[in-house]
């Protein structure tokens, strides 16, 4: 099943705590990782609401241990405060989001989704969470075990955007082997050295302008910073630099600066697509997540009729992949974008083909996957005109 799938993958990628609690369509993830964490020495804590759980989360990440949560968009809502929190203070944490229909309570057991911009801009400042969209019950695992590695080396939270159909579904996953782990997954690594002269926060090279992120910091060691504020600070965790408050600014920008160009300066090493016969297209489908699925069967179908059409996915949708969608703008000038909500993508999308001479159609869906007949007469509308 898909939520057990990256239940599996989670653990898989040495998550050994877990803090949720109970929303469709997410609840087989807490209930397997409540059977599972005490048979790999991991903890599980049912807590009384989702704000609890990614604080609880953090604080597990904060002693030291990869930790995760899971929720749907109420639940996921509820916890942007605390995950822009941890995008502050650089804390390495996974929430898995299967996406339900809203807005509001919406149907808890139908697709949505309605998350795609909330995992970028749903809490308070300017910060981005890489977000992975897998589109099968292997990707789900797969992607679980990328996510946290994404976590540990960048040290961010990361989001994994699923949706109660993925979620639900079942298929055949293969495990990774305990010796192909040992090469896959990026431990938690401790700062080395002389404590005195550790940097617990992202800052940015003088000469290079790299940006140089050191192994996190842990409670109960020699360099735990003597603070982890939540407001602005800078590289030491202090608030201001100089003597006078009037200097805010200069921190402030500094640390913005530093938590979102390591994630944007290093898109081409984050961002994963994949295309399906793009070389000689006239028009491309350009989706994630579940829609993939249909797509794919939609252009396989057109292929056969002779219609020049490809595919691009994308596999993590943010840090948006603008790089792939401008190489592929400038070669194909028509793009049809199926998305199971009101076009959220399909902004980013529509904006960089626009910078290429290019024109993207939205074909929009609530509640249900697009089926490929769909995707098919949307195609064959847009190269009529």
């Amino acid at each position: 099943m898909g939520n057990a799938a990256f239940v599996e993958g989670a653990i898989a990628a040495g998550c050994r705590f877990f803090a949720g609690y109970p929303i469709t369509p997410q609840n087989e993830i807490p209930e397997r990782m409540s059977w599972r964490m005490p048979q790999v020495g991991g903890v599980f804590m049912q807590m009384e609401d989702e704000l609890a759980s990614i604080a609880a989360v953090i604080g597990a990440s904060a002693a030291g241990t990869k930790a995760c949560t899971s929720t749907s968009g109420p639940g996921f809502c509820l916890m942007q405060e605390c995950i822009s929190w941890a995008a502050c203070i650089e804390l390495p944490i996974v929430i898995s989001d299967v996406q339900r229909t809203g807005p509001g309570s919406g149907i808890v057991s139908l697709p949505h989704h309605s998350d795609v911009m909330q995992a970028h801009y749903g809490g308070n400042g300017d910060y981005i969470l890489p977000t992975f969209a897998p589109s099968s019950c292997q990707e789900l695992y797969d992607f679980a075990i990328d996510a946290f590695n994404t976590a540990e080396i960048y040290r961010t939270p990361v989001v994994i955007l699923s949706d109660s159909w993925l979620g639900h579904i079942y298929e055949v996953v293969e495990f990774a082997t305990p010796e192909e782990l040992e090469k896959r997954v990026i431990p938690r690594k401790l700062p080395e050295g002389d404590p005195q002269t550790y940097i617990p926060f992202t800052r940015k090279d003088k000469k290079t302008g790299e940006f140089l992120i050191n192994p996190v910091y842990q409670l109960g060691t020699k360099y735990m910073p003597w603070w982890v504020p939540s407001v602005s600070h800078n590289p030491m965790g202090l608030p201001i630099e100089g003597d006078t408050m009037q200097q805010d600014e200069i921190p402030s920008y500094a640390m913005v600066e530093a938590i979102n160009d390591k994630i944007l300066k290093n898109e081409e090493k984050i961002v994963r697509t994949e295309e399906y016969k793009t070389d000689d297209a006239d028009v491309v489908v350009v989706c994630y997540g579940m829609p993939a699925r249909a797509a794919k069967r939609a252009v396989m179908d057109m292929r056969k009729e002779g219609i020049k059409v490809g595919l691009l996915r994308f596999k993590t949708i943010w840090p948006f992949p603008s790089k792939k969608m401008t190489e592929i703008a400038q070669a194909v000038k028509k793009f049809v974008v199926p998305e199971i909500n009101w076009g959220q993508l399909f902004i980013e999308i529509e904006r960089y083909a626009a910078k290429e001479g290019a024109k993207a159609w939205l074909l929009k869906q609530i509640s249900k996957l697009h089926e490929p007949k769909e995707i098919v007469a949307k195609v064959k509308e847009v190269l009529a005109q």
